[in-house]
């Protein structure tokens, strides 16, 4: 994290965007046989190209707008946040499908396993708790959760903390780490196939 504490933040957006498209390129149009064909029919039908499309949003973010619309737009750039962190963790879960549909732990609904496209991301959130992030990655479970909050005050009738534009922009730099970390989690036929951020 120490890099991008000093990076500019339209730098980080511009390697969240780069980051983002690298793995929608690879994942949505995988080698056949690269993945098991339950994962490569899931990820055929992903929106990751939404995911780069929200990416490219952050961009929307960057200065603070007129005094009458900051509420309205850090509540939107939370909004366009949370919307990226729950595609990644969504990504993740679609690469591991065939690991995550035998876990004892896979979210059910009338016995059956709940496909991650349509999962709700509390209940991924607690699901990568328990399987993902050991306890030296536990600062990811607080993180998104936060994100969470804040996303939820799309949601504008009951007072809600949306922090500042400062925040925004650390949790958009801590995303970036999290993108990075998801990253190196995901199997690759070889080094030269995993998506970089630059």
């Amino acid at each position: 994290m120490s890099d991008l504490t000093e990076m500019q933040i339209d730098e980080v957006v511009s390697r969240i965007i780069t980051l983002n498209d690298g793995l929608r390129h690879f994942w949505s149009k995988m080698e056949e046989g690269w993945a098991p064909i339950e994962a490569a029919q899931l990820l055929s039908r992903s929106r990751l190209d939404w995911q780069v499309s929200l990416s490219r949003c952050l961009k929307n973010w960057l200065q603070e707008g007129q005094v009458d619309e900051r509420d309205g737009r850090l509540i939107l750039a939370w909004t366009n946040l949370g919307s990226l962190v729950e595609g990644t963790m969504k990504l993740c879960l679609s690469v591991w499908y065939v690991d995550y549909k035998k876990d004892v732990l896979a979210l059910k609904r009338n016995g059956n396993v709940i496909d991650p496209d349509i999962l709700e991301l509390e209940k991924m959130r607690i699901f990568f708790r328990e399987r993902f992030w050991k306890e030296k990655n536990v600062q990811w479970d607080s993180w998104i959760l936060h994100i969470q909050q804040r996303r939820n005050a799309v949601h504008a009738f009951k007072n809600r903390d949306i922090g500042t534009l400062d925040e925004f922009y650390d949790d958009v730099r801590k995303y970036l780490e999290f993108l990075r970390y998801t990253n190196e989690k995901l199997p690759y036929p070889g080094e030269v196939y995993i998506p970089r951020e630059f």
